[in-house]
């Protein structure tokens, strides 16, 4: 179990049950735990740090890949939006109570495809924050009851809520990796 706050709707201490997420997705939401932080002030200062770390960075480190076969700083960024879009539609789902079982996507495909080494930078970084403007709005929009509703992606169970904390999360996953690996 990971005790997080719920969204701006409900301030009280909760109790994310393992039931709620795939296993994997523990090391994401241990990073926004005993914070008591809403999903709201999460996306938004996870969100706030991503933006102030990487923007204004050198066109040399903007391009950059810490090994042979690793992502670009742009690429990693683009993971971080195109995972947030895939998950914010199983997010709409769940919450709108649509039972079907929804699929994985494989990340690898999705970042060699979108070309985001010919991208400009900031325009990267504007689009992250764009994204996570969305996904802010689509919470704010969910009930309490929305937020507890469990749906199926990859073969996993996943609450909305569960989803609301994994965007800052991941989010702050790939920061860290950035500064360790990146900076």
């Amino acid at each position: 179990m990971i005790k997080l706050a719920t969204t701006n709707i409900h301030k009280s201490i909760v109790m994310i049950l393992e039931t709620e997420y795939a296993p994997y997705f523990k090391q994401y939401l241990k990073l926004v735990t005993n914070e008591g932080k809403s999903i709201i002030e999460n996306l938004e200062e996870s969100q706030k740090e991503f933006d102030v770390v990487l923007r204004g960075l050198s066109v040399d480190k903007q391009n950059f890949s810490y090994a042979d076969g690793k992502w670009s700083l742009k690429e990693l960024i683009q993971h971080v939006i195109d995972t947030e879009r895939v998950f914010c539609y199983r997010a709409l789902c769940f919450a709108r109570n649509d039972t079907t079982a929804l699929p994985g996507f494989d990340q690898d495909i999705f970042v060699e495809n979108s070309k985001t080494n010919s991208r400009v930078f900031n325009d990267v970084l504007d689009e992250m924050q764009i994204v996570r403007k969305g996904t802010i709005f689509l919470y704010k929009s969910f009930s309490k009851e929305a937020l507890l509703r469990v749906g199926v992606a990859s073969g996993n169970k996943m609450s909305v809520r569960a989803l609301g904390y994994l965007f800052s999360g991941h989010q702050k996953h790939h920061l860290n990796i950035v500064k360790e690996r990146y900076l």
